[in-house]
């Protein structure tokens, strides 16, 4: 038996315990802490070494796509720093390709997500036009619309983590991860 016929249900775990735990903390707490996403991270790149050098360097590639784009949408005022975190944890597990799959999933539900809350809490038109001032910002570098942050009065704020979960739980099953 080869010594990495575990590293599947070894990932398969580490993603159920981080995915879980950054949802519980997310949703109770609003917030992602780092031992989560640290730990996550480190676990995934242990388990993808011991699968071999393709697999480390396709779980490294993908913690770095994660973490680039945590940044820019964290730079941005558009997600939390624990959620582009878990994003990089992610990347790591499902390793690079299969995180690019994931991403239009987590973009979905998280579209639906702050959907669902912002008409709950009858902030719906006041998100849509801050999101179109967001947009424009970003569109032309900064020169048209507001930077808004999540801290910004009447900001409409989500526990993206559960979409974060949500997507990648769907793609790792329905796809599994890069080798």
């Amino acid at each position: 038996m080869p010594a990495h016929s575990y590293a599947p249900a070894a990932l398969s775990v580490v993603m159920l315990v981080v995915l879980s735990l950054a949802v519980w903390f997310d949703v109770r707490e609003r917030r992602i802490p780092n031992t989560i996403t640290a730990l996550g991270v480190v676990a995934a790149l242990v388990v993808r070494a011991s699968m071999g050098s393709a697999a480390l360097l396709a779980g490294a590639v993908g913690v770095g796509a994660g973490l680039l784009l945590g940044l820019l949408f964290f730079s941005a005022g558009a997600m939390g720093a624990g959620d582009g975190k878990l994003l990089a944890t992610v990347g790591g597990i499902l390793g690079f390709e299969a995180f690019l799959w994931c991403l239009p999933l987590i973009g979905g539900f998280g579209g639906v997500l702050v959907l669902v809350m912002t008409v709950r809490n009858g902030t719906i038109l006041p998100t849509l036009a801050r999101f179109r001032a967001l947009l424009f910002h970003l569109v032309t570098f900064g020169r048209i619309g507001a930077r808004g942050t999540l801290t910004a009065p009447g900001a409409a704020t989500v526990p993206y983590g559960v979409a974060i979960a949500a997507g990648a739980a769907t793609a790792w099953l329905g796809w599994g991860m890069t080798p």
